[in-house]
């Protein structure tokens, strides 16, 4: 693994962390598939000399997040549509409930570029485990993918138009951070 032991405070300032959805039904073409931005976030990635006592903790402002991209559907966005949608999140979806995450076991991966991450989600007050896989680049770039299913936190998926919109029931996080300026603490 190219990052030193150390601790790693990274948030909006070093990197992204983003919420991709995908639409689908009969009228999916009028629709977006929507890239959230969470605007206010904080993780901490403490890495010990041996993996078993490295951790990974993350809390993200549920309020703060914004569409980024709206994507492949017949009009453009308005600012009006944006914040409706936002609003919506906020209010129906996460319901203002604190989102984090915290690892239970952080190792190497199958690769010295990798690290193998387990650990419990919390979003919109369920709390339920996830993999991932961080992938490490040159000077601290880290990238990982979570896929998540709505509906295994307890969130119903989107619907519009008598149903004949739906936001799929699968979507993506993706982290994206550089570590390097932020350094070992």
């Amino acid at each position: 693994m190219q990052l030193a032991a150390g601790t790693y405070r990274i948030g909006p300032e070093s990197g992204s962390l983003l919420v991709k959805t995908y639409r689908e039904g009969m009228a999916a073409r009028v629709g977006h598939d929507l890239v959230f931005e969470v605007t206010r976030w904080e993780a901490v990635l403490e890495l010990a000399g041996d993996s078993a006592s490295s951790t990974i903790e993350l809390s993200a402002d549920p309020h703060s997040l914004r569409v980024r991209d709206a994507l492949r559907g017949l009009k453009p966005l308005t600012d009006s549509d944006r914040g409706e949608i936002a609003k919506n999140i906020d209010s129906k979806v996460l319901q203002g409930r604190p989102i984090a995450f915290s690892s239970t076991t952080v190792r190497p991966a199958d690769d010295d570029d990798a690290l193998a991450v387990e650990g419990e989600l919390t979003l919109a007050g369920t709390t339920r485990p996830v993999a991932m896989r961080l992938d490490i680049r040159g000077g601290g770039h880290v990238t990982g993918t979570i896929p998540l299913t709505q509906s295994t936190w307890g969130i119903k998926p989107y619907r519009g138009l008598m149903g004949a919109l739906k936001v799929r029931d699968e979507l993506e996080i993706v982290f994206d951070s550089t570590l390097g300026g932020v350094g070992p603490g």
